[in-house]
């Protein structure tokens, strides 16, 4: 006897605590989930982000900025022609700038090919770059004799150890986040349309619905009234 009335309570009970899930569900804009997924999608068809793009742009300025220093400081030495022939041809690591403009050139080389062509999604490319960047640079300013020459000893090492570090902070808290947080926006949200897809089907079409002809008014009287003269017995 007390059977009945206790599968009714956990019955009962079952479906309380399903209607809090169902409600949840039923929250879930379908339109919105399929334009932010859209968004997503159209994002991955370009084949970079936008906070990728920056760092990649950035790296380029870093070589065309070293680059402009450098042939300042030719210029400067007495004309380009004379100077380049001593920095390039007869190179020397004590008082030369060629190799400060190569480090550069292996810096872009190194983080286009990483970050812009391979897309990698690590630091190591970065890190590799930042310490052969940051060794070198120390080495040669006690080694060599650049504060020696004038206000370029001190500008073309720092300015390029600055870069190198600068790159390594964008890439490091801007670039690899962001891009990790938005794939998992991305993710949720299509777990989540494919939940509104299962719980919230498409909208039905005029053909899937069956309504009866109408019936003539009227008719249904007149075809009652002959049915009960028909039913009485013949005197």
């Amino acid at each position: 006897m007390n059977r009945v009335p206790a599968d009714a309570e956990n019955a009962h009970s079952s479906s309380m605590e399903s209607c809090p899930s169902l409600r949840d569900v039923h929250s879930i804009n379908p339109t919105q989930l399929m334009a932010r997924i859209e968004s997503y999608e159209g994002r991955e068809k370009k084949g970079i982000s936008d906070v990728r793009r920056t760092f990649c742009l950035f790296v380029t300025f870093d070589l065309l900025f070293i680059t402009l220093l450098w042939i300042i400081e030719l210029n400067v030495k007495g004309g380009i022609e004379t100077t380049l022939e001593k920095e390039v041809l007869h190179y020397d690591y004590s008082s030369s700038y060629f190799d400060i403009f190569l480090l550069a050139v292996f810096r872009f080389k190194v983080l286009i090919l990483a970050y812009a062509m391979c897309r990698l999604r690590h630091w190591w490319a970065i890190a590799f770059t930042t310490a052969v960047t940051s060794a070198f640079l120390l080495a040669k300013v006690i080694i060599s004799q650049l504060f020696s020459q004038g206000a370029f000893g001190y500008v073309l090492p720092i300015i390029s150890f600055i870069l190198a570090w600068i790159e390594t902070w964008f890439l490091d808290f801007k670039v690899l986040p962001q891009e990790a947080e938005e794939e998992n926006r991305f993710l949720i949200a299509q777990d989540a349309s494919e939940r509104a897809a299962l719980l919230h089907p498409g909208v039905l079409s005029d053909g899937q619905f069956y309504s009866p002809p109408e019936s003539v008014a009227g008719s249904s009287d007149e075809d009652s009234e002959e049915k009960q003269d028909s039913e009485k017995p013949i005197v």
